[in-house]
């Protein structure tokens, strides 16, 4: 009798029940990110309250359009891996500089359109580039990743950046709360409710929150019940050299984050990421940019603070994220159901994002234990690399003088520290110098599987 091949966790399609419990834990992880780049930006152009919340109902859309595509693909576009994708911050300073000095929001998306078309030529380029992405340099970037998350995380936990009542002991004690709910549930709670630990925690939170006055549900009667975003709302786009240039850096940026995302998640999965597949997930990074300029809102990449939630959970399935673009594409046509969702406090984001973080650095950490660091320049590697893609981390204006460029690159830690890590992998392990080990010896592809 004919046997069937077993599925691979990450193409199994859990019951309906479970891809929407699933999926909304990936939607409330990333929420507060996705929205803050529209906010950010329309803040600085000082556009209205009605402007504004157009962009974030716009964005919901994009954001889930653009995950549909990444999770399920089709032809060669989306890595079909369980990647959220929304907006990247690396961005926002160029698309500020463009929009309050360089032609307003037509200009910011004419040269997102560029961008995207940019990213989707270039990906096979990128796919190409896969074997420069040894264990040593894969761990060391998703290292970087899950460190540089966690100030976003303490943010979120001492009430969000610039609130007011911002570092109060009882925001902290309400994150608090919240991250002993998501550790009890995930230690002592049957394996199903484990899975979904971060949900339960949040759901919790807000039960508390509520009450103590940390939000209320008030701007959710004053939110439409329908809302439909329409191509070029704001006027046609323009192309200015200036603006497309910095984009076209920015595109190099998240192109190198998404890289690291999507090895991640591969590596979580135990489905490593091929060069095709990469680039057929670039391709799609790319379409979805070129939506966003299309349906006024901004360049897309891999969100990492899914990356932790798949890692923390174990629930491999595509189709779980599939779920959760599903229902950020409802939130996009819904305007009442994302008043609902943006009303949870961002302490108790912040109490489940020091578990989600923590689980990505974790993970950094569990790629480097498979490499070799004796009697080679490894360790250096990754110390150097660490260092540099914490800098603008820690101190967040230590390049305020640079020029405009050069920020956008090395504001990034993950994009700083991935370039370090690349650039010093080939001068250690790949070019021709003195013999001390194996590895040294070795050419490029060997050298790769040593690293």
């Amino acid at each position: 009798m004919a046997t069937t091949a077993p599925v691979h966790p990450v193409d199994e399609v859990p019951p309906v029940r479970q891809l929407a419990v699933f999926g909304l834990q990936h939607v409330l992880a990333m929420y507060a990110g996705a929205v803050a780049v529209p906010l950010i930006v329309g803040s600085a152009m000082k556009l209205s309250a009605a402007d504004l919340a157009y962009l974030i109902t716009a964005d919901l859309l994009v954001c889930g359009i653009a995950t549909l595509v990444q999770c399920v693909g089709f032809r060669r576009f989306g890595v079909r891996l369980p990647i959220m994708q929304g907006c990247t911050f690396a961005a926002v300073s160029p698309m500020v500089l463009i929009g309050t000095t360089g032609g307003g929001l037509p200009a910011i998306y004419g040269s997102v359109i560029v961008a995207g078309l940019a990213i989707a030529l270039l990906a096979p380029v990128f796919g190409k580039l896969l074997r420069f992405f040894p264990p040593l340099v894969t761990g060391t970037v998703i290292l970087i990743i899950g460190v540089s998350l966690l100030p976003v995380a303490g943010n979120w936990a001492a009430g969000g950046q610039g609130a007011k009542g911002f570092g109060e002991p009882k925001n902290l004690a309400l994150a608090g709360f919240v991250l002993l709910v998501v550790l009890g549930v995930q230690r002592f709670a049957p394996a199903f409710l484990s899975r979904i630990a971060v949900l339960i925690g949040i759901v919790v939170g807000l039960a508390v929150a509520v009450p103590f006055g940390f939000t209320d549900f008030g701007g959710v009667g004053d939110a439409d019940w329908l809302g439909i975003s329409t191509p070029f709302h704001f006027g046609t786009p323009t192309f200015h050299a200036s603006a497309i240039a910095s984009m076209l850096v920015v595109a190099l940026v998240t192109m190198t984050e998404t890289t690291g995302d999507l090895i991640a998640v591969g590596e979580m999965t135990d489905r490593r990421v091929e060069p095709r597949t990469l680039a057929d997930g670039l391709r799609a990074d790319g379409l979805s940019t070129v939506l966003g300029g299309v349906f006024n809102t901004f360049p897309y990449t891999a969100y990492a603070q899914n990356v932790g939630l798949v890692g923390m959970t174990r629930v491999r399935s595509r189709w779980v994220v599939a779920a959760a673009g599903g229902i950020l594409v409802l939130l996009g046509l819904l305007p009442k159901l994302g008043a609902v969702v943006a009303a949870i406090p961002a302490p108790v984001l912040g109490g489940a994002g020091l578990v989600m973080f923590g689980t990505v650095a974790a993970s950094g950490l569990k790629t480097l234990a498979q490499v070799d660091f004796k009697g080679n320049d490894n360790l250096t590697v990754v110390a150097v690399s660490v260092a540099v893609g914490m800098l603008p981390v820690g101190v967040p204006t230590i390049y305020a003088q640079f020029p405009d460029w050069f920020q956008t690159v090395m504001n990034s830690g993950i994009s700083a520290g991935c370039l370090t890590a690349i650039v010093l992998n080939l001068l250690f392990n790949h070019l021709p110098g003195k013999a001390v080990s194996p590895a040294k010896a070795a050419g490029p592809d060997e050298a790769s599987v040593t690293a």
